[in-house]
């Protein structure tokens, strides 16, 4: 990575300082505000930690949810500050109620042994066009700027790109040098084999990813709906299925590109609808009924895939393989995981691409049995995709 990071910062620019971070505190919330899964929050501590250790002053902040440029309650970082302070009991946590104010800039000046906490970056009107002017004013907040909002970097929004303009040294954090690195390496120089398992609903989320992907790998292993696309493409019966109709040619072309590289499924666990889950049973992908569709894929296919990634010494994991909130229709994003961590355990190198994947493998407690698991979701897809982030490329080049 030629950015610089945290790491390269000398002890001077840093003691004293004010080290203006922005962290992906964008973390699901209950009805009573409290929150339900502090993934987001535990990843951005050594970053936060790191910077306390070296007598800097640490200033966080970050969007959460969606508001429309302006404060709603429901999407106040305040219940964040709390669960902060209680995975940080020592060090008192100072939430301030607005981001470019008097009163911030106050605050940020005053904070000594302490970590402040700005307000959601969305309520102000410019953060999302990235305002010039918002990001000199968010500026006057920070000696420095670190970004370590990995699940951000695809948005060039003032917090995140135009900052990094205004403000520098502007540095990775060390969850956005660890993102980067797995990712980047995963990509530019994967052990072989080199194994991509790629799933979810719809192939047109994928397309890029697929292209970007298919030179580079030695297996595709395709499951979830988006198969459904690629068996229509084959000529095959998909039954009620969902299926990309608009794809399907588009389908037909990457299956003969890819040749042997891509992989799909032998078979399918089908069923008439969701709900009755109970009547799911395997046909082979050339058997699916008229009236029933694919929710998963099958067990010959699931032995298959973890061959598959069990022989591998680097594997990249987006997407799940079905339907996986819905028992029996879970067993082959579990099978996935499992073999994952196990060939992660054999030496191979591991990379959990964020959103439902990163989900399932916490929802089966295996995130540690992973080399690494990303906090971004659509930051993760379109670096597969080979777009460049804005939040990663506005920051310092290392010399």
């Amino acid at each position: 990575m030629n950015k610089k990071t945290v790491r390269d910062l000398r002890p001077d620019e840093l003691r004293g300082k004010r080290a203006l971070v922005r962290v992906d505190f964008n973390v699901p919330l209950d009805e009573k505000g409290n929150v339900m899964d502090d993934t987001r929050i535990t990843a951005a501590l050594p970053t936060v930690k790191f910077l306390l250790e070296r007598g800097a002053r640490v200033i966080l902040m970050s969007h959460l949810g969606r508001p429309k440029g302006k404060p709603e309650s429901k999407y106040s970082l305040e219940p964040v500050g709390r669960r902060l302070q209680q995975l940080m009991p020592g060090v008192p946590i100072c939430f301030v109620e607005s981001t470019d104010s008097d009163e911030a800039q106050k605050c940020t000046r005053d904070a000594k042994n302490q970590v402040v906490l700005l307000e959601n970056t969305r309520f102000l009107g410019g953060e999302e066009s990235n305002d010039p002017r918002l990001a000199r004013a968010l500026a006057e907040l920070g000696d420095l700027y670190v970004n370590d909002a990995f699940g951000s970097a695809h948005r060039a929004h003032a917090s995140t790109e135009g900052l990094a303009h205004q403000l520098h040294p502007a540095v990775a954090g060390l969850l956005m040098e660890a993102e980067l690195r797995y990712l980047g390496e995963a990509l530019s120089q994967p052990k072989r084999p080199f194994v991509a398992v790629l799933g979810g609903a719809k192939i047109s989320g994928k397309i890029d990813v697929i292209e970007n992907m298919l030179p580079k790998v030695d297996r595709m292993l395709i499951g979830g709906a988006m198969a459904c696309t690629f068996f229509k493409a084959m000529g095959l019966e998909t039954g009620k299925s969902l299926v990309e109709n608009d794809r399907v040619d588009m389908a037909r072309t990457l299956v003969k590109r890819g040749g042997e590289k891509l992989v799909l499924p032998d078979d399918a666990l089908v069923a008439p609808s969701l709900e009755s889950a109970s009547a799911a049973h395997a046909v082979k992908r050339d058997a699916i009924p008229k009236d029933q569709a694919m929710f998963d894929i099958g067990p010959v296919t699931c032995a298959r895939f973890q061959r598959e990634i069990e022989a591998a010494k680097t594997v990249i994991w987006n997407g799940p393989m079905g339907v996986f909130e819905t028992p029996p229709f879970d067993a082959g994003t579990a099978a996935v995981a499992k073999a994952l961590a196990s060939a992660t355990k054999r030496g191979a190198t591991t990379v959990v691409g964020g959103g439902d994947s990163a989900a399932a493998v916490a929802q089966l407690g295996l995130e540690s049995a992973m080399t690494h698991v990303s906090t971004g979701g659509g930051a993760s897809l379109e670096f597969l995709e080979g777009k460049t982030l804005p939040g990663v490329a506005a920051l310092d080049d290392r010399n």
